[in-house]
């Protein structure tokens, strides 16, 4: 749990800092606004994926013990690797757009990765989860009778 409060909170901190950085980057290299760049995208790429997607897995494993499961191991860490992958590319993307510089098609396939892992890492909870509440409601009949024989 702590683990997961801890990537929650620095994801609030990078997201946060990543639209500062948007906001002043732009305007100390005279980037014309509203016009369209990667590092828009970074902001809140950071705080949704990062901060809210892990605060509510929280809410998960405080309910379901989802850490329980082998696989919320491999979610955790393939995740949090596509999250920083993806997010590092839309800051290079960003930031050579600003600068008026060409991107290349390797900073989109190296994104295109990132997206890959968020999502087998997305995959990887969402089986660990069943897993964790197909062992939950097998454990409720038990309570239940556990508790009816006490009375």
């Amino acid at each position: 749990m702590r683990r997961l409060f801890s990537a929650a909170f620095a994801y609030m901190l990078v997201g946060v800092a990543s639209g500062l950085f948007y906001r002043e980057f732009t305007k100390i290299n005279g980037f014309p606004e509203g016009e369209a760049t990667q590092l828009g995208l970074v902001h809140t790429h950071l705080l949704v994926l990062g901060f809210v997607v892990l605060l509510i897995v929280l809410l998960l494993e405080k309910a379901f013990t989802l850490s329980e499961s082998r696989l919320f191991s491999w979610f955790f860490w393939i995740y949090n690797a596509g999250l920083v992958l993806t997010s590092a590319m839309l800051v290079w993307h960003g930031c050579l757009t600003v600068l008026g510089q060409e991107s290349s098609k390797m900073i989109a396939g190296i994104a295109g990765t990132g997206h890959m892992l968020l999502t087998a890492g997305m995959v990887l909870l969402f089986l660990a989860l069943r897993k964790r509440i197909l062992v939950a409601k097998a454990a409720a009949p038990e309570a239940a009778a556990m508790a009816q024989a006490q009375s």
